[in-house]
């Protein structure tokens, strides 16, 4: 039986090629579980919030799982079937919304920071570790491993992602039913053309973030 370590990597040798599933797996052997998933959305948006999710696995890989992979190469319709299975069958899971004001106030890293260690401290399951996407995460409660393209490289990332995801998408489908007049419904607060011609034509709402510049310099001056 494998020795229970706090030092990675684990004893239990890693192979990609087994799947999504392998970072967690070789953690678990090693003592180290249970693991958790963290990533967010919204990051490089200038409008509406960041949100944060968190995803504790069960070990017994479910059939309605078995897509599971990057949230952003994933359809809709796909990405809402396995939202419904995550946060079903999921042994824990959380989401954290950081709004506009709170990013201006604090900066978009310190909030994806911070929405981190919010999520994984939301958990009704305590992590022995914890697996983000892409870089560490300070501050936690659990030993931690950056994974470069996590969402595509580990489940529980990659659930995490899903519920991240699905929940601002539907954040910003609402918010554009109370703020009309920017599209947020189809460009979910991305920079893209038709947003930034709704910039220029109606100045930014409240729901804007004042600290990108792209937001800034559409200001109107009276």
């Amino acid at each position: 039986m494998p020795v229970a370590t706090t030092k990675w990597p684990p004893r239990v040798a890693i192979r990609r090629a087994a799947g999504l599933r392998t970072f967690e797996a070789a953690l678990n052997r090693s003592g180290l579980g249970p693991v958790a998933g963290v990533d967010e959305a919204g990051r490089g948006a200038c409008a509406g919030p960041l949100v944060v999710a968190a995803c504790v696995l069960k070990p017994t890989q479910l059939v309605s799982l078995a897509g599971l992979d990057d949230s952003k190469k994933l359809s809709e319709s796909v990405r809402e079937r396995l939202y419904k299975s995550v946060t079903r069958h999921a042994l824990a899971w959380t989401a954290v919304i950081i709004d506009a004001d709170e990013i201006d106030r604090i900066g978009i890293h310190v909030a994806n920071i911070e929405g981190m260690r919010r999520a994984v401290a939301g958990l009704t399951v305590t992590p022995g570790y914890v697996l983000s996407d892409g870089f560490l995460v300070p501050g936690l409660t659990a030993p931690s491993l950056p994974v470069i393209g996590g969402d595509g490289a580990a489940a529980c990332i990659a659930a995490a992602s899903i519920v991240a995801k699905v929940t601002r998408d539907r954040i910003m489908v609402d918010m554009d039913r109370a703020v009309p007049g920017y599209g947020f419904a189809l460009h979910k607060g991305y920079s893209t053309q038709m947003h930034m011609q709704c910039l220029d034509a109606h100045g930014p709402s409240e729901q804007h973030r004042m600290s990108y510049r792209n937001v800034r310099m559409r200001v109107r001056v009276p």
